[in-house]
């Protein structure tokens, strides 16, 4: 009998744990008082530190984005951000009365993997403050699904060097039927922004990475298969 009950608690636990794993909403905010921000983004769902640390998170990233920061910052909020690329915008108005751009900031997000030990987010920004064309750029946030924090390549990977090896036919396949000059005359490099699906691993490089703004973003998948060996991932 007691075997019995015992049984139970450990199937009452099993079940506890797969019920906290985490739920995804997609939310989606327009701000139109002079420039134009628009967030379609994953929301953890619940208040629990995990849920806030992962929401916190992509919002500092969006504010970053949306801000022009070359070096992050954990400080601006996604309201202050919002609030500054307004007035930015009414400025520009100010000195530019004739000009009917409005400014548009854009950003789209969406789980693309999740495990119990990943889960990888993409956000898609894109910004139009004038000029020939607006700014694209997407980015990978992988996330440890026990803390929150942000995987790194180390946490991710081991050997970089074989990793490039085993991934540049990959990228070849990928581009071989393209007339397209890439890596400037540079040796094949792993992207900046790497992510997961269901299939593997997700190489992407933003526009400008590797080639011009005419030829585009560069993305293929690598089936986990293939680069298990190098996965910190099971």
């Amino acid at each position: 009998m007691k075997r019995f009950f015992l049984i139970l608690i450990l199937l009452s636990v099993f079940s506890c744990i797969e019920e906290t794993k985490l739920s995804f909403i997609e939310t989606n905010d327009i701000f139109e008082d002079n420039a134009v921000v628009e967030i379609n983004i994953p929301k953890a769902e619940g208040d629990s530190d995990l849920a806030n640390t992962i929401n916190t998170k992509i919002k500092n990233h969006i504010a970053n984005m949306l801000n022009f920061s070359e070096d992050d910052t954990d400080s601006i909020t996604l309201n202050d951000a919002i609030n500054k690329f307004d007035a930015e915008y009414k400025l520009f108005k100010n000195d530019f009365e004739e000009s009917a751009l409005v400014w548009e900031a854009v950003f789209d997000g969406e789980v693309t993997y999740q495990s119990s030990e990943i889960i990888s987010i993409a956000i898609n920004s894109y910004l139009n403050t004038g000029g020939a064309h607006g700014n694209m750029n997407i980015t990978f946030l992988n996330f440890n699904p026990k803390t929150g924090a942000v995987l790194t390549f180390s946490d991710l990977f081991t050997n970089k060097e074989d990793l490039t090896k085993a991934v540049k036919p990959f990228f070849e396949k990928e581009t071989k039927a393209s007339n397209i000059s890439y890596l400037f005359g540079e040796e094949f490099h792993l992207p900046a922004n790497i992510g997961f699906n269901d299939e593997g691993v997700i190489f992407f490089y933003n526009i400008y990475e590797i080639a011009s703004y005419a030829d585009g973003i560069t993305e293929f998948t690598v089936p986990f298969e293939d680069i298990d060996s190098f996965l910190k991932l099971n």
